[in-house]
Formats: structure tokens, sequence, C-alpha cells
């Protein structure tokens, strides 16, 4: 699938396509139950604002992007890594492999090209493909974490500690942040927390795009950002956060970039 990419800031965004399909047997549930708090009159306007989001028998279908912008005052930066390869720690319920590679090189970009690599979070769906046979795949690049990701990560364990992010800090490509960072005059990073303790989101401008991460999962969180998560570590505290940036985006009439929405941009306002 191919999408065109926009200029915001004089930043291209280019959406990278990476998977597309339903969530896997390990984490499927029925959406009343992935989504708590969706009334059945909200679905039936979802279903008819964007089908792409739902297959034949009504089951959620992700959309895996990853996002590549290019600065030409500033460093070419990958948001997020996607499903990885067969066998990766998200190959137990994503679509893998993932197209990333694929799509990178249709760009012009080579892995060797990335400067940096923000990681909106650990889970698996969208760090995987930061590793490719134990060695990183964007050897020159910087990798950023939040602080506070990293610790929750360390505690949990898993395959994404033990096959991603050790191998990223054995290369010494891993570095960690508190707080907000600035990557350029126009581009930074921000916490967003509550889907996973360190969540983090890229912001372009004066909120006039924001790569949002898993802020935002589904359409119907669109329509009404009140709308939970089952996979929320902190429900409350990614509504609240949901909330908030779609409030600021909307003030600045600006647009999404959203991993999991079939359409990757969203235009608000």
């Amino acid at each position: 699938m191919h999408e065109k990419p926009r200029i915001v800031s004089g930043v291209e965004v280019i959406p990278l396509c990476d998977a597309v399909g339903p969530m896997g047997e390990a984490l499927r549930r029925p959406l009343d139950e992935t989504f708590p708090g969706a009334r059945p009159a909200l679905w039936e306007r979802t279903r008819a604002d964007a089908p792409a989001a739902f297959g034949p028998d009504g089951e959620w279908v992700l959309h895996f992007h990853c996002f590549l912008l290019r600065d030409p005052m500033g460093p070419t930066v990958l948001v997020d890594t996607g499903v990885g390869a067969d066998g990766s720690p998200a190959s137990s319920w994503a679509p893998v492999p993932g197209g990333l590679p694929g799509a990178l090189q249709k760009s012009g970009i080579a892995p060797d090209d990335i400067d940096t690599v923000v990681l909106t979070h650990l889970h698996s769906d969208h760090a995987s493909g930061a590793v490719n046979d134990g060695e990183p795949l964007f050897a020159n690049a910087r990798h950023l974490v939040q602080e506070d990701e990293l610790a929750w990560l360390e505690a949990e364990g898993g395959d994404v500690l033990t096959q991603v992010v050790n191998p990223l800090r054995e290369a010494d490509r891993l570095e960690s942040l508190q707080g907000e960072e600035r990557l350029s005059d126009g581009l930074r990073v921000i916490p967003t927390p509550g889907h996973t303790p360190g969540h983090q989101s890229v912001v372009l401008g004066e909120d006039e795009l924001v790569v949002t991460g898993d802020i935002i999962h589904h359409p119907v969180q669109l329509a009404d950002p009140s709308v939970t998560y089952l996979y929320d570590e902190d429900s409350a505290q990614a509504a609240a956060a949901r909330t908030a940036l779609l409030a600021r985006v909307r003030q600045a009439r600006g647009t999404l970039a959203t991993p999991h929405l079939p359409d990757p941009f969203t235009e608000l306002g």
C-alpha cells in the first residue's frame, strides 16, 4: 500500500505501511470488550465512517504504520519500527513479517540513513523491527525511549526486553529520556503516558502534526476519546492524555499521524 507523504513545518512525513491484519487469537476479544464504554450507536456510526477498520465478520482490522520524518535542517527520524521479522516478539499475535524495510527502500532510505529512532513505547508491534538477527537494524541511529518505559519493561521482563532492548543497549544505541526532548527546531518528543507508563509522542511545529503512537488505537476513540482500551496499563491516564491531545490538535487545526487507523493521517479542526 502506497500512501502519500505530507509536508508539515518543512518536514516531510512519510507513512510506511508495515502490516495489515486482525489481532491474533492470543489477544483477540470482542470489540465491546476491547474498547469498554463504547455505546452501540457509536459502533454503528464508526462502522459507517471507517469501514476499513472492520473485517467481514466485524472484527478489528489493524493497520501497522511507522513514520519517517525527513527534516532538511535536522535529523532523519523514524518513529517506531513495526512488528519485525518471523519469530520476532510480535509474531505470537501480529501479522509478521513486517514490510518496514521494503517500505523504507521504496522511499529511497537505507537503514544506515536513519539518524534517530523514536520508539513511542516498548510493545512488540512498535519496537520489534529495531533488531534483526540480534543486531540493531538501524546501526547508526540513537533509539530514544522514556526512562519510565524502560523501568516498567525491566520490571515486566519478556521478549521485547531480551530480544530488542538488550541488543540495543549492548550496541550502545539506546538512550533514555526524562520528559520532553527537542530533536530539532520544529520537532520534539513529549511524554503521553497511560497506554504504557513511558509512552511518548512526536510533535511537529505547534501541534501542526502529532505522531500519536498508541494514544489512539481505533476510530471509535476519535469519536469519543473517553472510550478506553483493554490493554492500556492505566486506562484513565490514557483517556486523559488522549482527550487533552485531541483538544490541542483540534485547536491548532492540526493533523494526527496514527499507527493503527486505516488512514495514517487524520486532519482535525
